[in-house]
């Protein structure tokens, strides 16, 4: 069974950083493409980064690029959102997700939320001004 367990959220004034955790069992960790998504109250979810386990290929949305890094522990089956210079508007409760990349199609990385079949449960995010 596949499990998703984020940790690393919290409060933080604007401009600070936090780093967020998404554990992962149950399966094999490094045949997957691995996503983070946000999802603020009133608001639709949100993909914002996604990682691809096997090769590293990383993808970004322009909301976050050069703010926040992704990156995974293959021998922890962890990965990681680091997010700097927070904003209010990055408040949110953000998970992750996680599917085989032989499902994923041809460009092996996304941040489409169909695509995703695990989800862990949310941890929130409030970035105060």
């Amino acid at each position: 069974e596949v499990q998703l367990v984020e940790s690393g959220g919290g409060l933080v004034q604007a401009g600070g950083s936090l780093r967020l955790s998404c554990a992962a069992s149950g399966f094999r960790f490094d045949r997957y493409v691995i996503g983070w998504f946000r999802q603020a109250p009133g608001k639709e979810r949100e993909g914002i980064a996604c990682i691809n386990a096997r090769d590293g290929s990383m993808y970004y949305s322009d909301s976050v690029k050069g703010r926040f890094t992704i990156s995974s522990d293959n021998a922890k089956n962890t990965v990681y959102l680091q997010m700097n210079s927070l904003r209010p508007e990055d408040t949110a409760v953000y998970f992750c997700a996680a599917e085989d990349i032989v499902n994923v199609g041809p460009v092996a990385i996304t941040t489409q939320i169909p695509a995703y079949s695990s989800w862990g449960q949310g941890t929130q995010v409030t970035v105060s001004s």
